[in-house]
C-alpha cells in the first residue's frame, strides 16, 4: 500500500555544508526539550551552560538556548456533523546546546520534550472516551439495490450471522431488511451449494464488544456502498483492540499519547552528534558527522524527492509543520569529502551517508488521535481488530437473483438483485494478520551517495543514489481459492482478503539543482528522482499489490516582489512549487461495475503558493500558504500571522481550511476486491463469468467503494478536508 508522493512540510528544508552554497533560509529554533534536561541543567541561558559538563577539551563555554511553545488548536465539524473540540493543547520545551571540544571536535545536542492534554481535555474525542457507548451508535450498510440507492444500516454485530433468527429483525431494519437475510441463507438451499454458515457468527462476546468504536472513515465520508468495518478508537491501555506495533505507533497507551517523546527509541534525544573537519595538505578537506541527526537532502519545501533518509512523524500536526519538527533523527555516519574548486567549478563535495540505526517507518498516527495522515492508521487498526476479533462488515454477502427468486418462491416481495449484505466475520478470516517490522542486520541499514558542485557560472547540482527500506507499508494479501465460507472444516491457513504487512526494499537515483536569474529576479528549485521497489495496491492481481518504478520531480520558484498595497518598503516573498509524480507500468481497467487495478493515479500533480510579508520592522510577519492536489480535486488554505513581541516571545495566530471540488468523491472511490473472491453465493455476482464461484472464471468486477482504498486516491489533503482548525501559538526563548 502506498498513497501520493511523500508529502512533509511547506517550510525550506536545510542542505549540507557547501563553501560557496549560502542557505536561503535562517534555520528556525526547534522548539522543545525536556523537563528531566531542563531540571539537570537548572534552568536556561546562562545558569544552565555552567551547570554542563565539561566533556572535556576547549574552554569555550557551552552554547545553550531553552525554547518553550504551546501550540492550542480548535477544531470544527467533521463529516458526521459533530463538533471536534480542541484538537491539541501541545506544551513542549527543548533544549539545543553546542559545544566545542578538544582536536577540532565540536559537538551538538537537542532535547525535547512534549505534552499533549488533549487526550485528557477531549477525552470524548481523543481519550479514554472516546468512541462508540453501545453497539447501535455505529451502523453499517446494506445495499439493497445500488442503481436506485436504496440502502439500510444494521450495527455492530447485527450484520448477516449464523443463524436466521438472530438476523431476522436487526435493530434499526425494515421488515424487507428481514426478508433479504432469510433469502441469503435460504441460498444454501441451492442444488450443489454446500452450508455455508461456518464462516459467519452472531456475536463477538467480552473480547469485541460495540463500545469505544467509530465506523472507518466517518471523519470525512459517509456510507457510499464500501466495505466500511469498526475501528477501535481509544488508547491502548484502555482498548487493546487493534492495537499492533506499525512500526513506532498503533500500540500507544495514553500517557505515550500525550508524551511521544519518551519511548523505547529516545526520541527525546532529537540530535546527539559529534562533527569534525580533517584538512589534508592540498587543500581539500573531509567532514565528519557521527551520531543521532538529521540528514537533508533536497532543495525543495513540502516535498520529499531526495529527502527520505530519516522518516517523518506525521501524526504531530499531519503535513503542517516544519519539516525540520517532524523528521524523526537516526543514528547514522555522515561523511563528505569537500574537494574545493577546480578550472571549471567553484566547488566540488562527495559525501556518504550511511544509517545504521534500526529499521523505522514513518509515523502515520495512531487511530483515536487527532492527526492520522490518509486515515491510514485507522485503517489498519479497524483491519488488525477484524483479525484478531472478528467484525462486522459492510455491503459484503451478496444477495443474487437465485436468492431473490428463492425469497418470492417463499412468499416474501420482489427484490432487486445485485445487492450487497453486512455481514458478521469471526476472527482470523479477514483483516491484517502480521507486521514484518525488518529485524536489525547489515544488510537492513541503509546507505547513500551524493556527489554536490558549484559550477562557475553559479549552478548548484547533486546527483543522488540511495538504497533504502520503504517508510511506508505495503499490504500483500495471501488469498487462497479454498472456499471459507462453504468449506465444513476451513484450513486456518488459508482466509479471505487477509494480508501481511511489509516494508520493501527501495532503490532511488536521482538529482537536484539550484540557480539565481537575475532577469527575472528569481530563484529556481528543481529535483527529480525514480525509484524501483516501491509497492502499490492493486486489485487486478491476485496478491492485491504490485511493485512499480516511480519518477517524482518539484519545480520551485522563489521571487521577492513589491506588492504596494502590502508594503511599499519591503519586498513580499513569492514561493511558488510544483509536484509531478508518474508511476511505471500503471495498471486502470474498467470492469462493469467500476475501475479496478491501482487506486494511486498514473499522473498527479499538486502546486503549492507562499505568499509571505514582514511588516513592523519585521515584527509582524502574514502569511498564506495555499496548496492544491489537481486530481483528488481537493484544496487547503492556511492564513496566519506571526507577531514578534520581543526578540524572545513570538505569537502566532492562524487557520487550516481544506476542501473538495463538487464530484470529487466519486473519483475518489475504488474497487475493494470484494469480487475478487470465487465464493459463490456470497462474493459472485450475477455479472460474472460462467464458471465464477468454481474457481474457473474468477475475476474483478471494479464493484467500488470509499473504503478502504479509496483515501490513496483522496491523497493526504483530500481525506482530510473536515479537518479545519484554527490555532494560536505561544513561543518564548530563555
Amino acid at each position: 500500500m502506498r498513497g501520493h508522493g511523500d508529502v512533509s512540510t511547506f517550510d525550506k528544508g536545510e542542505t549540507q555544508p557547501m563553501k560557496a552554497q549560502q542557505k536561503r533560509w535562517k534555520k528556525r529554533q526547534i522548539v522543545m526539550t525536556t523537563a528531566v534536561a531542563l531540571a539537570a541543567m537548572g534552568g536556561g541561558g546562562v545558569q544552565a551552560a555552567d551547570n554542563l559538563p565539561s566533556l572535556g577539551g576547549s574552554d569555550e563555554p557551552w552554547r545553550v538556548d531553552v525554547i518553550y511553545e504551546n501550540d492550542t488548536r480548535y477544531r470544527g465539524k467533521d463529516h458526521t456533523g459533530r463538533e471536534v473540540g480542541l484538537s491539541k493543547f501541545r506544551n513542549t520545551m527543548q533544549v539545543e546546546a553546542d559545544k566545542k571540544l578538544s582536536d577540532g571536535w565540536a559537538f551538538h545536542g537537542v532535547l525535547r520534550g512534549t505534552y499533549d492534554g488533549v487526550y485528557r481535555l477531549n477525552k470524548d474525542e481523543f481519550g479514554k472516551d472516546a468512541g462508540s457507548k453501545s453497539a447501535a451508535e455505529v451502523q453499517f450498510q446494506n445495499t439493497l439495490s445500488a442503481g436506485a440507492g436504496a440502502y439500510s444500516f444494521v450495527p455492530f454485530g447485527g450484520g448477516l450471522g449464523k443463524t436466521v433468527g438472530n438476523q431476522a429483525a436487526p435493530v434499526g431494519a425494515d421488515t424487507l431488511v428481514g426478508w433479504v437475510y432469510q433469502g441469503a441463507f435460504n441460498a444454501a438451499l441451492i442444488p450443489g451449494v454446500p452450508p455455508a454458515n461456518t464462516a459467519f457468527v452472531d456475536t463477538y462476546g467480552p473480547n469485541n464488544p460495540g463500545t469505544g468504536l467509530r465506523a472507518l472513515g466517518d471523519r470525512w465520508h459517509g456510507s457510499d456502498g464500501g466495505v466500511g468495518f469498526a475501528v477501535p478508537v481509544r488508547p491502548c491501555d484502555t482498548d487493546r483492540r487493534g492495537c499492533r506495533d506499525f512500526g513506532g505507533y498503533g500500540d500507544k497507551k495514553l500517557s505515550e499519547l500525550e508524551a511521544p517523546e519518551f519511548n523505547d527509541r529516545l526520541d527525546f534525544i532529537r540530535e546527539a552528534y559529534v562533527k569534525k573537519t580533517f584538512g589534508f595538505d592540498d587543500g581539500t578537506s573531509f567532514f565528519l558527522k557521527l551520531g543521532k541527526q538529521q540528514v537533508v537532502w533536497g532543495r525543495t519545501d513540502l516535498f520529499r524527492v531526495l529527502d527520505v533518509i530519516n522518516p517523518v512523524d506525521y501524526s504531530r500536526n499531519n503535513i503542517y509543520d516544519e519539516l525540520s519538527d517532524i523528521r524523526i533523527p537516526m543514528w547514522i555516519a555522515q561523511g563528505e569529502f569537500r574537494f574545493g574548486g577546480s578550472d571549471t567549478m567553484q566547488d566540488r563535495n562527495l559525501s556518504f551517508v550511511w544509517n545504521f540505526d534500526k529499521f523505522r517507518p514513518s509515523n502515520l498516527g495512531q487511530c483515536g488521535s487527532p492527526n492520522v495522515i490518509l486515515d491510514a492508521g485507522c485503517m489498519f487498526r479497524g483491519m488488525a481488530n477484524l483479525w484478531d476479533n472478528g467484525g462486522t462488515v459492510a455491503n459484503f454477502a451478496h444477495l443474487s437473483t437465485a436468492t431473490t427468486q428463492l425469497i418470492q418462491l417463499g412468499g416474501g416481495p420482489a427484490l432487486p438483485t445485485d445487492a450487497w449484505l453486512a455481514t458478521n466475520f469471526g476472527p482470523g478470516q479477514i483483516g491484517i494478520r502480521n507486521v514484518d517490522l525488518p529485524k536489525w542486520s547489515l544488510s537492513n541499514t541503509q546507505f547513500g551517495i551524493k556527489y554536490e558542485g558549484v559550477t562557475m557560472d553559479g549552478l548548484n547540482f547533486s546527483l543522488n543514489a540511495l538504497t533504502y527500506r520503504s517508510q511506508l507499508p505495503s499490504l500483500r494479501a495471501f488469498n487462497s481459492a479454498q472456499n471459507p465460507f462453504t468449506s465444513t472444516n476451513p484450513d486456518p491457513t488459508k482466509h479471505l482478503i487477509a494480508f501481511d504487512m511489509h516494508f520493501p526494499r527501495v532503490n532511488l537515483i536521482g538529482g537536484s539543482m539550484d540557480f539565481q536569474s537575475e532577469t527575472l529576479g528569481a530563484a529556481f528549485r528543481l529535483e527529480g528522482a525514480v525509484t524501483e521497489g516501491e509497492e502499490f495496491a492493486n486489485t487486478a492481481r491476485p496478491e492485491l499489490y504490485s511493485k512499480n518504478k516511480v519518477w517524482r520531480s518539484v519545480i520551485g520558484i522563489d521571487r521577492p516582489t513589491f506588492i504596494p498595497f502590502i508594503s511599499t518598503s519591503r519586498t513580499t516573498l513569492i514561493s511558488a512549487q510544483l509536484f509531478y509524480q508518474h508511476i511505471f507500468d500503471h495498471e486502470e481497467y474498467n470492469g462493469p461495475l467500476g475501475k479496478y487495478g491501482m487506486p494511486d493515479w498514473k499522473d498527479n500533480f499538486i502546486g503549492t503558493v507562499l505568499i509571505k510579508a514582514f511588516l513592523h520592522n519585521d515584527r509582524v510577519s502574514p502569511q498564506l500558504i495555499m496548496a492544491r492536489d489537481f486530481q483528488a480535486r481537493a484544496w487547503v488554505a492556511s492564513p496566519q500571522v506571526e507577531w514578534s513581541l520581543t526578540n524572545d516571545l513570538k505569537l502566532t495566530f492562524g487557520a487550516n481550511v481544506k476542501g473538495k471540488d463538487d464530484g470529487a468523491m466519486e473519483r475518489w472511490a475504488w474497487s475493494d476486491c470484494r469480487d475478487c473472491n470465487p465464493y459463490a453465493p456470497y462474493t459472485a455476482y450475477d455479472q460474472h463469468a460462467p464458471g465464477f464461484g468454481t474457481g474457473l472464471g474468477a475475476g474483478p468486477l471494479g464493484l467500488s467503494g470509499l473504503e478502504p482504498l479509496g483515501r490513496f486516491r483522496a491523497g493526504p489533503i483530500g481525506t482530510a478536508w473536515k479537518e479545519n482548525d484554527i490555532y494560536f501559538t505561544v513561543r518564548y526563548k530563555f
